[in-house]
């Protein structure tokens, strides 16, 4: 949905209430119009979402441009997608943190390897 901030495609007020409807979390699904051009919903907002690759706040400073793999190993996993509370410099789908599962803001990316035909 381009560069602009639109609330109404994501749970997320910048920090600034319940302008979403919601005033923390939301349901899995409300918000459609927030879908991404592959059909996958809620990557933005509503909670941080939890993935496999370990975090390094500089990895990205000399990671490979094309695929890279993530660090082999560290403190704690990647999170993605900021959460209903956050600025919106983090609540896009490629907002990145690092930390480990146990909060009620994180939930979990599911994800897998696509084989060409």
């Amino acid at each position: 949905w381009g560069s602009e901030w639109d609330d109404t495609r994501l749970s997320g007020t910048d920090g600034t209430g319940d302008k979403d409807g919601y005033k923390q979390t939301a349901p899995v699904g409300q918000f459609p119009q927030g879908a991404s051009p592959y059909g996958a919903l809620d990557m933005a907002g509503n909670l941080w979402e939890w993935v496999s690759d370990w975090y390094d706040a500089d990895y990205f400073l000399t990671a490979p441009s094309n695929n890279p793999k993530g660090p082999i190993d560290g403190d704690g996993h990647v999170l993605k997608g900021g959460d209903w509370s956050v600025n919106k410099d983090y609540t896009r789908c490629a907002g990145r943190l690092g930390g480990n599962p146990g909060s009620m803001l994180r939930g979990f990316r599911c994800a897998m390897d696509i084989t060409k035909k």
